[in-house]
Parts: C-alpha cells; sequence; structure tokens
C-alpha cells in the first residue's frame, strides 16, 4: 500500500529533525497553542507564528513608536521596527551558527515589543504611575498577542513564543538572571534576550552619535578597543562572540559572553544609561511626552464613552468595552497608540482651534 506523500511542512520538519542540535526546539516538538488548530500543510507552527506576526495591525504600529529619540526627523534614526528588524536578523545568525530553530527566534524577536507605548519608555514609566507600577511592556505584548488583536481572538501563538516574548526583557538587570523563572524555556528565547541587548546597544549609540547628543570621542576607549569603532564592528564582536564562547554542559546548553567582552559591553551599557537615556536633551523630551500620556489617560478615565469609537479604528472586539475594567481598557488604549496619534489626539482635545 502506498505511503502518503509528506507534505511541505513535514517535509521541512524532518530536514529540521536532521539539523538542528539537541538543544534546539523542533518545531514538530512545539507544546502547541491555547487554541488547537489544523496543521498547516505549508509552514511550521513557528513559521505561522512569525507570520501572524508580521501581519498584525500592532506590528505595523510599530514604524510610528519611539526607540530613543521622539518622532525623529531624520529619515536614518531608529525606530521600535527598525530595532524589531534588527533584533530579528541577529537572533537569526545567532541560532543558524549554533545550529538551533531560525523560525522560533525569528518569531520571538518579531513580536518582542508588540506591547511598547508611544515615546518608548517614558510611555512605560507614565504607565507605571497612573495605571500600574506592574505595567510593562513585555507583558503587554503577550496582551496584545492574546487578547487585543484579531478582534479580541488573539493571535493564538505557540507556547515557545509566547514565553520567549514575555520573559525578553531585561531592563538594566543581569542579561541571565540568576532566577530561572525569568529565563526563557528555549534556547531561541534566550538568544533573543542577547539580540535584543546587542541590537539597541549599538544602533542606540550609533543614534547618539548622529543626533550630536554624544560625539564619537565621549565613548570609553575600552569600549572602542575590545568592541570597535563602527556600528559594524561592535556588532559583529559580540555576535561571534557569544556563538564562540556559548557552550554544552551536560543536558543545558549556556549562553554566554567572554568577561572581556562582557565588561566592555557592560561599560558601553552604562556610558548609555548615563550620557544618552538620562541625558538633559533626550529626557526633556520625555518629561514632555510623559505629560501628554498622563493627561490623556486621565481625560478618557473621565470621558470612556469617547474611546468607544476610537477602539473601534484599532479592530478590538465590540465587546471589549463592556467587559474590560476601564483603567485597563485605558491602558490598553494608550499603550498601543503610537508617537503620532498620541500628539494628533491631543491637540485634538487639547489645543484651542481659531475660529475662522
Amino acid at each position: 500500500m502506498d505511503r502518503p506523500t509528506p507534505t511541505i511542512r513535514e517535509d521541512f520538519e524532518q530536514r529540521e529533525a536532521n539539523f538542528i542540535s539537541p538543544y534546539g526546539i523542533l518545531s514538530a516538538d512545539s507544546r502547541g497553542r491555547e487554541r488547537e488548530e489544523m496543521p498547516c500543510p505549508v509552514r511550521t507552527v513557528y513559521q505561522q507564528d512569525r507570520d501572524r506576526i508580521v501581519f498584525s495591525n500592532a506590528f505595523r504600529r510599530l514604524k510610528h513608536k519611539t526607540q530613543v529619540f521622539l518622532s525623529p526627523l531624520g529619515d536614518h534614526y531608529r525606530t521600535r521596527l527598525t530595532h524589531t528588524l534588527e533584533v530579528a536578523e541577529i537572533a537569526r545568525t545567532i541560532s543558524r551558527a549554533l545550529r538551533l530553530n531560525e523560525d522560533l527566534a525569528e518569531a520571538i524577536a518579531m513580536g518582542h515589543d508588540l506591547g511598547h507605548t508611544p515615546f518608548g519608555h517614558s510611555g512605560e514609566t507614565a504607565l507605571k504611575e497612573i495605571y500600574s507600577p506592574e505595567f510593562c511592556h513585555n507583558e503587554q505584548s503577550l496582551r496584545v498577542i492574546d487578547v487585543l488583536e484579531r478582534h479580541g481572538e488573539g493571535l493564538n501563538l505557540t507556547y515557545e513564543v509566547r514565553d520567549g516574548i514575555l520573559k525578553h526583557s531585561k531592563g538594566f538587570g543581569e542579561i541571565m538572571p540568576a532566577d530561572t523563572s525569568e529565563i526563557a524555556c528555549t534556547v531561541e528565547g534566550r538568544i533573543v534576550r542577547f539580540a535584543d541587548i546587542i541590537a539597541y546597544l549599538n544602533h542606540d549609540l550609533d543614534d547618539a552619535i548622529r543626533s550630536g547628543v554624544v560625539k564619537e570621542e565621549d565613548v570609553p576607549p575600552a569600549c572602542i578597543e575590545m568592541l570597535g569603532r563602527s556600528h559594524s564592528e561592535r556588532a559583529t564582536t559580540m555576535i561571534r562572540d557569544l556563538i564562540y564562547s556559548s557552550e554544552s554542559q551536560g543536558d543545558e546548553f549556556i549562553l554566554k559572553l567572554s568577561q572581556p567582552v562582557s565588561e566592555a559591553m557592560s561599560c558601553l551599557r552604562g556610558f548609555l544609561y548615563e550620557n544618552v537615556y538620562r541625558s538633559e536633551r533626550v529626557h526633556a523630551e520625555f518629561v514632555k511626552a510623559k505629560k501628554m500620556i498622563i493627561e490623556l489617560y486621565s481625560y478618557f478615565m473621565e470621558n470612556p464613552e469617547s474611546m468607544r469609537g476610537k477602539l473601534s479604528g484599532m479592530e478590538m472586539a465590540a465587546s471589549y468595552f463592556q467587559d474590560v475594567a476601564l483603567d485597563r481598557l485605558t491602558c490598553d488604549f494608550i499603550a498601543s497608540m503610537t508617537d503620532r496619534y498620541v500628539l494628533n489626539l491631543y491637540n485634538e482635545l487639547f489645543v484651542p482651534t481659531p475660529l475662522v
């Protein structure tokens, strides 16, 4: 009796089994989705997840969300979208070199910042103050994926992608925290955590020099000597060092950097926090942005009906307005906004329009 012809997906899954190392996750071994679905005949589950993220409304909005410099006029400054693409490319490169699942790493990277607020971390700080101290963009990213997209149906992504997105963030803490509950369950998810910091350390410095916030000669000499002078040199050093320094230890694969590169990255990170993120020029704009977000939040808490029409434009479920607490609803609405949407909405609500 003839065997059925394998689907394209099954053929690809077999190729994964022949290539991916024992420390990687095979697409066929995913823990699955919260809602079971028929398998796609063409794409693996992680390829599907990546595509669902890329075609989502939240992903498109990233092109008008701040990375560091608010509403940049220059064509070459990074946005939250270009940051995401750089993280995805770095994660793929590292995963490929280590014979891990590139599609899983890419899907996590593409979705890791979907919940980021307008105006970067100033927006996140504002929502921490007025909505909840527990608010954080990585948890909001998961909320976007599970609740807010597709009119409330969510994207129904796999367990591994959701886990990697939730645990990608580190703030100014350790790249890999000691608490294992804060670390992604897959090596691919941990790679995205490294890729995120490699991306922002390099492109934020690049943008800071371009904008004149710092000068190239201000960068600590130890960073330049170890990592390189250009964006390309620094990124290459960090990526290669992670690839060649990481190693298997029994049943685990440990991602790590060499001590000299790790120290240089920590030095560069500290330099950026003190001289760029907390610089007078950047901070002054963040204060303005934070004030706008707080005022908009307060307005919609006092005028919830005015949100109804605006929420429909974001394709949220019609029942969502009735089913969610007002403060949660307002937080979701604010967090979903782009920089330019905030600016236009603030002008509409608070700036007088002269009579003609």
